[in-house]
This record gives C-alpha cells, sequence and structure tokens, in this order.
C-alpha cells in the first residue's frame, strides 16, 4: 500500500514548547545546550568514531545480558544477528525508549522503535555497524501513568482499559508488578469492545499469548512489542536485568561521587535556559540527588540531601553519607536507578549510543542532561525527535472534506469550527441574521459610545465595561444555536465527534492516546509495516497519513 504524508510543523501544533520548536527548526543555533548536537540524521556517521573511542562497557557482558532478555521474549534471529553485532568492538548502538504501556501503550511507543530501526538501517547502508535497541524504562514507578490506554469502541466511542493488580503498591517500579487474574476481563472488554473485523482473533491472540496473569507487567510489554516490530531486529533491554546493573556500577558510582557538582550544574543550566525565555523540563532543587534508591521491599525512593549533608530517602527509612552510597553502588548497584537527568548517560554507558530518539520532552530535558554529561566526561548523545504521525481513515478524512477542514483547524477545537459548519453546510440564513445583528450592535455602541463622550466621559467607561457582556450573550447565544443545528441532524454530528475523538482524542495528537490496536484491528499487522513505510527521517515535521 503507497500511502502519501503531508507534513504539518510543529510549530502550528499547539502545546509544543519553545525549545522544542526552536531544536526542530534549528538545532545548531542552541549548540551551548547540546553541544554535539548535528543538522540532520546525515551528518551523524561522523559521530561513530567518538562513539567508539568512549565506550568502555564489556560488549560480552553486554551482549549476554541482551541474548538472556531477548529470549525470553521470542526474538527474532535478526534480532539475535544484531545482539552478536554488538560484540564487535566497531559497532554502535541507535537507541530509543519508552516506559512500559498497558498493551504496548500510545502509539508513539511504536513510532519511536521503528524510527530507530530506519536510523540503524541507514547507518548500515554508509558501511557503519548499527543497531536499534529499545530501553524499556522498566525501573520507572509512576504505575498510574501506564496502567490504562484507549481504542475506539464499537460505536465511535472513546474505550478506556486498564489494569490494577493486587499487588502493585506505591513507588513499585513497574518492572517488579506482576499480572494477575484481573488482567483476563481487561482482555475481553478490550476485545468486546472493537467493531469486529476479520482481523480481530488475531488480535485478541496477539494480546492473550503477551498479557497473561502470573507475567511481569514489563515483561508483558516486551513481549508484545517484539511481536509487533521484532522482524525488524529491534533488541528490547529491561535495565532491571542483573548483568546490565553490574555493567551500570561504575558510572553510578561516580555520579555518587560527583553528586554535588552534577546538582550545582543543572541549576546554573536551568538558570541559563530560562533566562534565554525557555522553560526548564526538570525542577532541580539544592536537595536534589540523581539516583533513586531500591529498598528491600522493592519501592524507589527518591533521595534527599539533608542539612547535615548526608542522604535520606524519602520515605525517611534510611540514612547515608555519601561514601556509603558510593561503595554500595559499587557492590550492590541493583540498589539503585537513574533519575531522568542521569538515565541517558547510564544508557549511554551500557550502550555504544550514536543517537537517541525521543519525545519532545525527552528533547527538553537533554538541554539539561547535557551538564550531567559533561560532569561525568561523557560525550553527548545527539537525540532527534521520533517519527510523529495522525493516521486518517477514509470515514474521517471525508468528514474533513466535506466540511473543507484540515488537522490543524481542529486544535481550535469543536466549538471554534461549529460556526464554520452551522454556516456554510446547514443553515446559512440564520447564521446571517446573527452575523447582521452582531454588526448592528457593534455599530450602535459605537453611536452610543460617541454621544455619551459629549455628555459625560465616565458615561464611557461604564459602556465600555458593559460592552463586553453584551456581545458575550449574542455569542454565548449563537453557539447555543449551532449545537442546536447540529443536534437536530444527527448523522453530522456524529461524523464531527467521532472525528475528533480519532484525531484529536483527549485533545491531543493521537499517537499521545491511541492504542495500535484500534489500527490492528482495523487493518491487519500490515499496519505496522505501513508505519516502516512512511517513515521519513529527514521530515521533523508531524506527518498526517490518510489511509
Amino acid at each position: 500500500m503507497i500511502l502519501h504524508a503531508e507534513s504539518v510543523p510543529f510549530s502550528e501544533i499547539p502545546g509544543q514548547s519553545k525549545l522544542f520548536n526552536k531544536y526542530q527548526t534549528d538545532p545548531l543555533s542552541l549548540k551551548r545546550y547540546y553541544s554535539t548536537v548535528v543538522g540532520s540524521q546525515s551528518d551523524l556517521a561522523g559521530r561513530v568514531s567518538e562513539v567508539l573511542a568512549n565506550y568502555k562497557a564489556d560488549r560480552e557482558i553486554l551482549s549476554d545480558a541482551l541474548k538472556e532478555i531477548n529470549l525470553k521474549f521470542g526474538a527474532s534471529e535478526k534480532t539475535f544477528r544484531n545482539i552478536e553485532l554488538l560484540r564487535s568492538p566497531d559497532s554502535v548502538a541507535v537507541v530509543t525508549g519508552q516506559q512500559a504501556g498497558l498493551f504496548s501503550g500510545p502509539l508513539y511507543t511504536i513510532y519511536k522503535a521503528l524510527s530507530a530501526v530506519r536510523e540503524a538501517e541507514c547507518l548500515t547502508e554508509q558501511g557503519i555497524k548499527a543497531v536499534p535497541v529499545f530501553w524499556v524504562a522498566t525501573e520507572d514507578h509512576d504505575f498510574e501513568e501506564v496502567s490504562k490506554t484507549y481504542v475506539i469502541g464499537r460505536t465511535g466511542e472513546l474505550v478506556e482499559s486498564a489494569t490494577a493488580p493486587k499487588n502493585c503498591y506505591e513507588n513499585l517500579p513497574v518492572g517488579y508488578i506482576k499480572l494477575d487474574d484481573s488482567i483476563r476481563p481487561v482482555i475481553t472488554d478490550l476485545i468486546e469492545s472493537l467493531p469486529p473485523t476479520e482481523f480481530t482473533e488475531e488480535v485478541r491472540e496477539l494480546v492473550e499469548e503477551t498479557w497473561v496473569s502470573g507475567e511481569y507487567f514489563g515483561d508483558a510489554f516486551g513481549k508484545l512489542l517484539t511481536k509487533l516490530v521484532g522482524k525488524y531486529g529491534l533488541i528490547i533491554l529491561c535495565p532491571l536485568n542483573g548483568k546490565l546493573k553490574r555493567l551500570a556500577a561504575p558510572i553510578y558510582v561516580e555520579a555518587i561521587k560527583r553528586s554535588a557538582k552534577i546538582v550545582d550544574a543543572l541549576i546554573a543550566r536551568s538558570s541559563e535556559i530560562v533566562d534565554d525565555g525557555y522553560t526548564a523540563q526538570v525542577l532541580v532543587g539544592e536537595d536534589y540527588f540523581p539516583l533513586f534508591w531500591q529498598g528491600s521491599d522493592d519501592k524507589r525512593n527518591a533521595l534527599k540531601k539533608i542539612k547535615n549533608g548526608t542522604f535520606r530517602t524519602k520515605d525517611g527509612a534510611k540514612e547515608f553519607t555519601l561514601n556509603e552510597l558510593a561503595e554500595i553502588a559499587a557492590n550492590e548497584p541493583g540498589r539503585f536507578s537513574p533519575s531522568v537527568v542521569l538515565r541517558s548517560v547510564v544508557q549511554d554507558y551500557i550502550l555504544p549510543t550514536v543517537c537517541y530518539f525521543g519525545g519532545a520532552a525527552e528533547i527538553a530535558y537533554f538541554a539539561q542532561s547535557n551538564e550531567v554529561y559533561r560532569i561525568l566526561d561523557r560525550p553527548a548523545t545527539n537525540i532527534f525527535h521520533r517519527q510523529s504521525f495522525t493516521f486518517i481513515e477514509s470515514k474521517h478524512a471525508k468528514t474533513l472534506d466535506r466540511y473543507n477542514l484540515k488537522l490543524t483547524d481542529l486544535f481550535e477545537g469543536f466549538e471554534k469550527i461549529l460556526p464554520q459548519i452551522v454556516e456554510q453546510y446547514l443553515n446559512a440564513g440564520t447564521s446571517k441574521t446573527f452575523a447582521d445583528v452582531e454588526e448592528k450592535i457593534t455599530e450602535q455602541l459605537e453611536k452610543l459610545d460617541r454621544e455619551l463622550s459629549m455628555i459625560d466621559p465616565s458615561l464611557i467607561e461604564n459602556l465600555a465595561k458593559r460592552r463586553p457582556k453584551v456581545l458575550h450573550h449574542i455569542s454565548a447565544l449563537r453557539n447555543k444555536f449551532n449545537n442546536v443545528e447540529v443536534r437536530k441532524d444527527e448523522v453530522i454530528r456524529q461524523q464531527i465527534d467521532s472525528m475528533f475523538i480519532n484525531l484529536l482524542p483527549h485533545k491531543h495528537l493521537q499517537e499521545r492516546s491511541l492504542n495500535v490496536i484500534h489500527f490492528l484491528n482495523r487493518y491487519g499487522f500490515n499496519f505496522i509495516d505501513w508505519i516502516y513505510d512512511v517513515i521519513a527521517l529527514e521530515d521533523k515535521s508531524h506527518r498526517v497519513v490518510r489511509l
């Protein structure tokens, strides 16, 4: 299937940070924040020699750990060939990552994985040994954030799926959470909510084979992701693996020893970012510490510096000196996990990372974590924005065309485009009457303003306060009229509602809410190949694809 994509600059999409927009359009101008930044992916090959010169981790241990992880997930032969390739001293990794979301989480998880795959292939074509790696953030402990996902139901409604295993408690890393029998009705409800198609049974088998009672949440995620994109040779990495923890021990120790310098540098960098008119993504205070403590109960606890110079866990149960923390990190690295600004450095210490594909927020916090690389004498990794898509199914494309709308028009919201639809397609006469009334009222208010100015200036001030209220009441009545007109034609109302739910669920880009299962059920597993085919790494825009 040949798909055509229309590019939409991120600057036209609401909610994008100023720093992110600047990075997308002119990354070289931000070199003070991204020390090794390149202008485009095509310039990436020039960084390989620096990456290899600074990579010191044991490749045999790394590859053995990755083989162990991916065997468990049922990886493809291509993935195992890539793992073996990592043993070679001249090979590099193209890395991406994401939290382990329910049933793979939002669509952008798939976009991240395939962005890394395509970049690794591009480097390979240039004669560079490169493999794609997906870092599953199983150390994260915000289960509420990953425990739910969304599909479109049989009648066009947004359907939430959510799981809550019994032994899931606050601050427990996602990778330590085990699914229980409660996952079965969640899967049943998910499948029954989907409109039945020729692919529904295949989707059911996929979910039931991977999300099994007794399975760890992170492992279920890894198995499903492997089944979806494993054929492309994607290597999945779980940082909770014991071998990988031991590989990370030296960088943990260094981060602990230099934690005061890291905090000072992060605070200074945050101030620079704000002074330049941007927003700091991660808030760092004087008591910040770049690692979390893993207690004997498996809970993940933030460490905070207290007045006497020691470090206490957030729950108050443990207190350490800096030397004690460094010694524990050297001998029991499994007791620690990196904070968000340290994680990329740890990731790139374990892996020979040539670049990372992230989202807008990750690009923003790399401007801060760049300082952590500097303090720990590590070369900063290049970050690129993952590919970003909105897939528009034919029925919603027809609705857009019928009312002469584009995706960017929908960002204004339902109430904003409603007048256009009513005026042009439903009741042009009454809509014109409203416009005439508003125009005449404005004219008369201006006339009144002129006459009052000659009588008493204080009356003008009084009129100025009342004018917006008069116009507001007319506008409110007009909105009610528009809604009544649309409700009178139930078919049109359903078309518009369904379009918004599909293209902007929760008033955000489709990729942030919808699960890939929605599209797999509609189009089959070829949909993954369609994503792969439409990727264009040099296009830094959001891309709108009509199916």
